[in-house]
This record gives structure tokens, C-alpha cells and sequence, in this order.
């Protein structure tokens, strides 16, 4: 069986078969020779060695699992810790891969505060890391979003402490002078500064991120991908990934995220790249609500069909959910979603709405 029609399998499962056939600042300002990445020591023409055992049951961040909104109305300090880590993991079934995390997950986990509140940040690199890993936040004022004070070998940990002094919400990810190969394997995340008054009270909230895996095989091809430095520069990705995976949030997967019918979902939706721009887009809802680029302090759009999500930035977009079913979302640039991995679900449950949409008029 070839990769394609491996591929094209898991799809199949992924989706279900009728709707598979319906869809058809960044730079450090000091690039210390440290290492920050392990040289590939395989080519795509040697063929893949074969899977390799897991140090963790899942990569994908469960997109439910993100701080509580904001309660409280005068500035206060937190203090959060956050480990690098190298994890072996899989892509998909049969497919492993090195990534390179925070806290074990793609992305990494939301960082939640309010505007005015000061953040007393410690990130440590794990000792059984083979390379150095920093963090830079975009909502910080100072050299590298913090990437310069926090670049710390195996072993070390780096204190850094900040104001959070403008709303929205901001990726933050690896900054080292590999930042784009860290960055791919996974080093991404978002922090989320509330305005002073807070987000407009929602049902429910969810969390994902894109990004970018760049490998030596073919997606859907059993066995262990070793990193391609080559296919990112040329930005041609084996896969396109949703919270670090190929159709992680589906039947074939994990499966969907479930919501019931009527409730008001709002989505936080990190784009760590390293490359390329999302084509964010919900199969059967609309972002009713969608702020682009983080900018929450600005004026919302309304009822966006397809909205730009650019490497290095955080959408925010609200849905409604009238109707039962199956809400699928995908990057509108289609082949990153039939073959690259781009799909995930949410369930709307409840029962029919025919005066809203009716299958059997």
C-alpha cells in the first residue's frame, strides 16, 4: 500500500466517507554558538527506520483544558513555570517523530492573565534535553520577547518578570537561532491578556494550534520521521497539524469536541508556522465573532466565512450553535487538510433543527 493511499485511509476514517468526498521580532539580538539543534542524520532515500517506542501516550493538547476566565479587577503577580522538553511521539498511528514541547504538549499551554498584571516567569529545560530552548512571548516589552534572558541549557532554569501592559492574545514559542525547526517540532503557544474588563461571558471555550511538520517520509508513512531541514526552508511540509497531530480531533482520532446544541463557543487559535498562513475556516458555522491578530481591544468582525491566521499570531472567533452535527475545522488551503492532517471536529449535540436546516425536506 502506498503513502497516498495510507494517507488518504486515515482520512477516510478521520472524516467519514461522505464527507471526505463532499470536501474533495522574533530574532535573538545575540546568536550564541550554542547548539540548538541535532544535526538529521538520515535522508528521505535511505528509507524510514522503523517507529520508535513513545515517551508519552499523547502529544496534542486537549483543547478543553485552558485557565479560567479572569475574575478579578486590580493587578496581581503569578508566578508560572514552564519545562522544555524533546519527546518522541506520534504524528499519527505507525508515524513518530521528535518534537520539541513546553510542558509536554502542542501548543503549549495558555498562559492567562490580565492587563496590568505582572508575571514572574521561570522557564527550566529539562535535564534529558540534547539542546539549549528559550521562550519569547509577544506580550512582552523587552529584548526578544524575553528570548534573550531565557536561553538556558539542559538542566538550567531562567527567571524573568514582567508587566502585562497591552490586551489581546499572543503566541509565544522558541526563539533560538533554530527557532523555525524548534518552532516546527512544536514550541509554540499563546498568552492571553484580558482587558481590564474582561471577555464578553461565553458557554464554552477551546484552545488549538497549527503548525508545520517537515520530515523526511511521506505522511502517512509508517515509521520514524527524522526532521527535514530542506523541506522546511523550500515550505513544503509532510503534514499540517492540529494541536501537534493528524487528525487528532476526529473519529480516527481522539475524538471530536463535544459541545451541546446553543451554546457559545468562543475558539483561541494559535498559527505557529514556522511558514505558512491558516485559510482558518468552519465547515457548516461562521466565526460570528472574530477578532484577527490577537487584537481584542479592537472592534470584532462579524460573521467572517474564511479568515487569514498568519505564522506568529493568535485568532479569536466566536460560534454559535443552532444545529446539531459536526462542525469541521480546517485550513481552506483543502490539500493541507485531504492529505497533510489539517481536520478537527466539534461535536454540536441536541436534538434537530428543521426550520434552521432540514437533510429531508
Amino acid at each position: 500500500m502506498t503513502s497516498l493511499s495510507i494517507d488518504r485511509r486515515r482520512l477516510m476514517a478521520a472524516m467519514g466517507a461522505t464527507s471526505a468526498v463532499a470536501l474533495a521580532g522574533c530574532l535573538n539580538s545575540e546568536s550564541e554558538p550554542k547548539q540548538t539543534s541535532e544535526p538529521t542524520t538520515k535522508t528521505s532515500d535511505e528509507g524510514l527506520d522503523p517507529a520508535k517506542p513513545t515517551d508519552v501516550d499523547r502529544i496534542a493538547a486537549d483543547p478543553t483544558d485552558l485557565p479560567d476566565p479572569v475574575d478579578w479587577s486590580s493587578p496581581r503577580t503569578h508566578e508560572i513555570e514552564v519545562t522544555t522538553t524533546e519527546r518522541i511521539a506520534e504524528i499519527e498511528p505507525g508515524v513518530t517523530f521528535k518534537y520539541m514541547t513546553f510542558d509536554d504538549q502542542v501548543p503549549g499551554p495558555m498562559i492567562r492573565v490580565r492587563r496590568g498584571d505582572t508575571v514572574r516567569l521561570t522557564l527550566t529545560n529539562a535535564a534529558e534535553s540534547a539542546v539549549v530552548h528559550n521562550i519569547d512571548l509577544h506580550a512582552v516589552y523587552g529584548p526578544g520577547g524575553g528570548a534573550d534572558d531565557t536561553m538556558v541549557d539542559p538542566g538550567q532554569s531562567a527567571t524573568i518578570e514582567f508587566k502585562a501592559m497591552y490586551p489581546g492574545v499572543h503566541v509565544y514559542h522558541c526563539a533560538v537561532p533554530d527557532m523555525d525547526m524548534h518552532i516546527s517540532a512544536g514550541m509554540f503557544g499563546a498568552i492571553l491578556v484580558e482587558p481590564e474588563d474582561g471577555l464578553p461571558e461565553v458557554d464554552r471555550e477551546l484552545y488549538f494550534g497549527q503548525n508545520e511538520i517537515y520530515t523526511n517520509g511521506a505522511a502517512g508513512e509508517d515509521g520514524h520521521h527524522e526532521f527535514d531541514y530542506d523541506g522546511m526552508t523550500s515550505e513544503e511540509p509532510t503534514y499540517v497539524a492540529l494541536n501537534g497531530e493528524a487528525y487528532a480531533f476526529t473519529e480516527g482520532g481522539y475524538g471530536p469536541i463535544t459541545v451541546d446544541k446553543g451554546e457559545r463557543v468562543r475558539l483561541f487559535y494559535a498559527n505557529g508556522g514556522p511558514n505558512l498562513t491558516s485559510s482558518w475556516h468552519a465547515i457548516g458555522n461562521v466565526w460570528e465573532t472574530y477578532y484577527p491578530n490577537g487584537a481584542l481591544a479592537s472592534d470584532p468582525d462579524h460573521y467572517v466565512e474564511t479568515a487569514p491566521v498568519v505564522p506568529g499570531s493568535v485568532a479569536t472567533a466566536v460560534i454559535d450553535t443552532p444545529v446539531p452535527g459536526p462542525i469541521k475545522l480546517v485550513d481552506h488551503a483543502l490539500s493541507r487538510v485531504v492529505r497533510k492532517g489539517m481536520l478537527g471536529v466539534i461535536q454540536v449535540e441536541g436534538e434537530a433543527e428543521p426550520e434552521i436546516f432540514n437533510p429531508e425536506p
